[in-house]
């Protein structure tokens, strides 16, 4: 059972981005899937994430407006669609995905890709 991100990388300022996260030996029915990242030395925050049964979606204030999260759920993957990319949005992503878990907390997610870095320079 495990995450596997993919599409990180380097990009200029105001350019954009698309992270996938793949569940491997499991299905996202009825879990809470959740993006996460950490800063050089900051905390890991969470950043958006979406309801695998209804749809629902949660995005930090940080992010709104500018990031769009969303699932296929006969790809078992869950897509984050980065636009107008900041520096301060430099980080590690990762992916979390927890059965029947909320969004908004860290707290239920317990599985959790390895990361995929993303570099925004100015």
């Amino acid at each position: 059972v495990q995450l596997v991100e993919s599409g990180g990388g380097l990009v200029q300022a105001g350019g954009s981005l698309r992270l996938s996260c793949a569940a491997s030996e499991f299905t996202f029915d009825n879990y809470a899937i959740g993006w996460f990242r950490q800063a050089p030395g900051k905390e890991r925050e969470g950043v958006s994430c979406i309801i695998s049964s209804d749809g629902s979606t949660y995005y930090a204030d940080s992010v709104k407006g500018r990031f769009t999260i969303s699932i296929d759920i006969a790809k078992n993957t869950v897509y984050f669609e980065m636009k107008s990319l900041k520096p301060e949005d430099t980080a590690v992503y990762y992916c979390a995905a927890g059965w029947g878990a909320t969004c908004g907390r860290e707290y239920g997610m317990n599985i959790w890709g390895k990361g995929t870095l993303i570099t925004v320079s100015s």
